[in-house]
């Protein structure tokens, strides 16, 4: 059996699929799985891209926030 995540991720006016997929081993839970799969996520960027890109964002907005992340990591 096998788990996939699938997402779209819009960049410069292309859409491209990613497919993530984890295999249920022998006698594991789906449970356990699904928490491989969200590692396997967290580790690609996979989902903080998703929600980055949930919605458009103004030029001026990204500069905004990339001002301010700077700051933080400065301190």
């Amino acid at each position: 059996m096998d788990i996939l995540a699938r997402y779209f991720n819009q960049k410069e006016g292309s859409v491209r699929e990613t497919v993530v997929s984890v295999r249920v081993k022998r006698g594991e839970s789906v449970e356990k799985a699904l928490r491989r799969l969200k590692k396997i996520m967290d580790k690609e960027g996979t989902l903080k891209d998703l929600r980055a890109h949930r919605y458009f964002e103004k030029p001026s907005e990204k500069k905004r926030r990339k001002a301010a992340r700077s700051r933080m990591r400065d301190y």
